[in-house]
């Protein structure tokens, strides 16, 4: 292995689009609302959390994603658990 490749290793490239699969957990800020549904956002993605307690805003919490869009980058989740407090 040379230098370079010692320097760049485990060097990747992240999306400000990430995707998600129905099922998946992902722990994510509670950022705002989109009307009166909460929703966390992911870089440029979306998620609708329509059971989300009034207090999860501004909170990290555990998530389930329902659905999701890949062309829109968009889709659902179902709140589980607050997992933390916001940083501001």
């Amino acid at each position: 292995m040379s230098l370079l490749e010692k320097y760049l290793a485990g060097i990747g490239f992240r999306t400000n689009t990430p995707a998600f699969e129905s099922g998946q957990e992902i722990s994510a800020f509670v950022t705002g609302y989109d009307g009166d549904t909460p929703i966390a956002r992911i870089g440029d993605t979306v998620l609708r959390v329509e059971d989300a307690p009034a207090d999860a805003v501004d909170a990290r919490a555990l998530l389930r994603v329902e659905s999701f869009d890949d062309a829109d980058h968009t889709g659902t989740a179902t709140y589980l658990e607050r997992t933390g407090e916001s940083a501001f």
